[in-house]
């Protein structure tokens, strides 16, 4: 059987790094080249025996050779590589967050025109996915929430994708929204943060946080809180592993890894 090739685009970048470690120590994938800006000073450290990776800022110098596309970079960046990709007839996974919902209505539809399998996934922690799922099932029993995350202070967007997929996770099983408590007072503008349909969602960033997502919800006399942490970056690479052994198989759009989890 034929080895999984895949480019990374993004590949100086931090998860570009880790993912690059992961997936050329896997038995049925090989790196086959990698993308990096032009203007890019990180180094790029290759795993031993990797002479065979062309490195280079050009996508279509590369792309036609692969089979799957693993994207870590951002929105717009991703946005013309899924493009690229596409003409190519390269699957596609990417972890890029900041999608708006014209540019995901344009994934589908690039999806569906192709045939071609598309993975967009907010978060490729197992147990963040775990608790998406999670807040699907709990959030129609309760009245209220508050959601907080916690990222690393580099991190671009707020609130972050994940945190975003959670408090959509908590709703689609109800038919209102959550109670969100107003401060008659409030001494300083935005304490109770920014609200999707009644859920209070507050961003922290800060060093020494990879990522940390905690959702409570709250009723008369209790409360029920999901938490979860990502220690290190390696803790994704079990998830990015699974999404490129899934898409290979797909010819449809994915959001997320809750279908690639049977879930």
């Amino acid at each position: 059987m034929s080895k999984i090739k895949v480019v990374i685009s993004g590949i100086s970048g931090k998860m570009g790094q880790e993912s690059l470690k992961a997936v050329s120590s896997q038995t049925d994938m090989i790196i086959t080249g990698g993308i990096y800006k032009s203007s890019e000073s990180s180094k790029i450290n290759l795993p031993p025996n990797s002479s065979n990776i062309t490195i280079t800022n050009n996508l279509e110098e590369i792309i036609s050779d692969a089979d799957v596309l693993l994207d870590f970079t951002n929105s717009e960046v991703a946005m013309r590589a899924i493009r690229v990709a596409a003409n190519h007839k390269v699957k596609v996974v990417t972890g890029s967050t900041g999608f708006n919902s014209k540019m995901i209505e344009e994934i589908k539809a690039i999806a569906q025109n192709n045939q071609l399998g598309i993975i967009v996934a907010p978060n490729f922690a197992i147990g963040a996915v775990l608790m998406m799922h999670l807040a699907k099932t709990a959030g129609k029993f309760f009245d209220y929430a508050d959601l907080i995350e916690t990222h690393h202070e580099q991190k671009l967007d707020s609130p972050s994708g994940t945190a975003i997929s959670i408090a959509k996770s908590a709703l689609e099983n109800r038919t209102t929204p959550f109670n969100s408590v107003k401060s008659q007072k409030e001494l300083v503008e935005g304490t109770r943060g920014g609200i999707i349909e009644g859920i209070n969602i507050h961003s922290s960033r800060m060093p020494g946080r990879v990522a940390h997502h905690e959702l409570t919800f709250g009723a008369i006399g209790q409360t029920f809180t999901i938490k979860h942490d990502s220690i290190n970056r390696e803790g994704f690479m079990p998830g990015v592993v699974m999404a490129i052994r899934h898409i290979i198989n797909e010819s449809s759009f994915i959001w997320g890894l809750e279908k690639v989890m049977k879930l």
